[in-house]
């Protein structure tokens, strides 16, 4: 199954593999330069519909768990002050995806969407520690019923040159549900209650929908 924010590019895609398989079968007479040629389309298509695959995970949504949103490396783990929207200390845990990574993002909770809003801004690399602040983003925070608001960010990578999020103000959305898709390498931040418990570590490899990010508790560990 592929994502459909990646439709248009899959069937250019493939159309392109087609023309050039066609043409340097008929024009190009030399043998390796034709093989390699259309191997080096072949593989194009094969990298495209690899980064658009959009696998079904079923979520039986849990209240007392916020699921990661995205698959990828948990490359942050601290308290912080976040300053867009709670304007207070918050514990963020975020997630980097490489290109080889499942790029759908998907609700870590079940609420109401209380705040929804692109940032258009730089793109520098998605582990750079300016980038959650000055790259291309969303901010999107959920009230949920235990935890309160949380809050997460869709942050472009030095790849990305588009963040599709699907979030509305007033809209109520369920956990593990399709949030939107960042094209091309990327990041996203988590800002949780600083009561909640961390359940995963620095390194960690995550899936999105699958992966307890975090639970209710007194502190973390």
């Amino acid at each position: 199954m592929f994502h459909k924010e990646g439709q248009k590019i899959i069937l250019t895609a493939f159309f392109l593999a087609v023309v050039v398989i066609l043409t340097t079968q008929i024009f190009v007479e030399l043998d390796w330069l034709r093989i390699v040629l259309q191997l080096t389309m072949l593989v194009v298509l094969i990298l495209i519909l690899q980064f658009f695959r959009n696998p079904k995970r079923l979520v039986t949504p849990n209240f007392d768990e916020i699921l990661a949103p995205v698959d990828g490396k948990v490359v942050v783990i601290e308290e912080v002050e976040e300053t867009e929207y709670f304007k207070e200390k918050r514990r963020q845990v975020s997630i980097f995806m490489s290109p080889l990574n499942v790029h759908v993002t998907r609700y870590a909770a079940s609420g109401t969407i209380t705040f929804s809003k692109y940032h258009p801004g730089k793109y520098l690399v998605a582990w750079h520690p300016k980038s959650s602040t000055e790259n291309e983003r969303t901010t999107v925070v959920i009230h949920t019923p235990k935890f309160g608001e949380i809050l997460y960010r869709q942050i472009a990578g030095a790849m990305a040159r588009r963040i599709i999020n699907y979030a509305e103000e007033g809209e109520q959305v369920v956990q593990g549900q399709d949030a939107g898709f960042i094209k091309f390498g990327s990041r996203v931040d988590l800002f949780l209650p600083l009561d909640s418990k961390i359940c995963v570590s620095l390194n960690d490899t995550v899936k999105g929908a699958k992966t307890c990010i975090a639970m209710l508790g007194d502190k973390n560990e």
